[in-house]
């Protein structure tokens, strides 16, 4: 049987640097030939992650927001435009069935530079379908992403269907319980080595898992061009929804997207229950958090002693940590 590794059970290990100006960094990348991000960070397309505002507030600071689908076509193409104003890229996501088609014609023509095919098991019959018709449909004129995957073999299929870039990783998000409720999923940290290996120009996205800013170093050094992010955006002032009181603190709700209060107001039924709607502590403004996260993967970046993530991706070395290891690795001060 094979053995998994999570983000928790490695490190990389810190190696001679002569990084002068943590400044000097890169830690972007092309997603394709025509599209460049400098901050290597993509906003999940959830209701209660992303909509206009906080694909402009990430646009500008180089990363892109994939608006969700979880709303009429209008409503979607109405998001799409605010957000065209003031981003270079935006993306918005469509499901592979019903009126898919439609509502990928209508947010291209609105703007959006990507394309997402935003389902919970990307390998399968429909998303081939929906690949193969979509890139008959636009041609070279869209970028296509697709998802999500935790497998070599899955990551090459939708790369030869059509993907410009794959979202790896099935049961590893903060409010999913597809593990739990089907017992299927992989620790996404070795989906993501797994699918590096992959000989396709796909751009590998890690998507679920990432806690902080030192999982997406290691997602970054295992392999993924990029990584999605909803938790830790989640809360601030630019995602969807209200602040709300409660005992004197501040929340905001924060929810997966196959949880029963989301099935329930987007499609007034459920099917499988793989999330949870849940709330999350206001952060103040989303700003804050990209700044926070630059910093810390050019910081990362500077221990492995590299200038760039392709660096990274060729030097960095990990070691496996035992659970005593992982204790040490946290601020352990406050458990004692």
């Amino acid at each position: 049987m094979q053995e998994s590794l999570s983000f928790d059970d490695v490190l990389l290990t810190p190696q001679y640097s002569k990084i002068i100006s943590r400044k000097n960094i890169g830690i972007g990348g092309q997603l394709d030939s025509n599209i460049e991000l400098t901050l290597p960070i993509i906003s999940s397309p959830m209701d209660t992650v992303t909509e206009h505002r906080m694909a402009s507030v990430i646009a500008g600071y180089g990363g892109v927001g994939i608006v969700h689908r979880y709303n009429s076509i209008a409503e979607q193409v109405d998001h799409v435009r605010k957000a065209k104003k003031e981003a270079k890229y935006v993306g918005a996501a469509i499901g592979v069935t019903g009126d898919y088609e439609r509502r990928a014609c209508a947010l291209q023509d609105a703007g959006a530079d990507i394309i997402c095919l935003d389902v919970a098991h990307g390998h399968h019959t429909l998303v081939r379908n929906a690949l193969e018709t979509l890139r008959d449909v636009f041609g070279d004129k869209v970028h296509l992403m697709a998802g999500n995957v935790a497998t070599l073999e899955a990551f090459n299929d939708l790369a030869d269907w059509g993907a410009d870039s794959i979202r790896v990783g099935i049961g590893g998000g903060s409010i999913c319980s597809t593990r739990i409720q089907t017992g299927h999923g992989m620790p996404t940290f070795q989906s993501i080595l797994d699918c590096a290996r992959s000989d396709r120009n796909a751009k590998l996205i890690a998507d679920g898992g990432i806690k902080n800013g030192g999982d997406i170093v290691k997602a970054l050094a295992a392999g993924a061009d990029f990584v999605m992010l909803g938790s830790m955006l989640a809360g601030t002032d630019e995602t969807p929804g209200e602040i709300f009181m409660s005992k004197n603190k501040r929340y905001k709700v924060y929810r997966g997207m196959a949880s029963h209060a989301a099935q329930v107001d987007w499609k007034g039924s459920t099917n499988s229950l793989e999330g949870i709607s849940t709330t999350i502590p206001y952060k103040g403004t989303v700003n804050d958090v990209f700044t926070e996260l630059a910093q810390g993967i050019r910081s990362g970046l500077s221990y492995s002693g590299v200038n760039n993530l392709l660096e990274l991706q060729a030097k960095a070395r990990f070691i496996k940590q035992t659970s005593a290891g992982q204790f040490e690795s946290s601020t352990h001060i406050l458990r004692r």
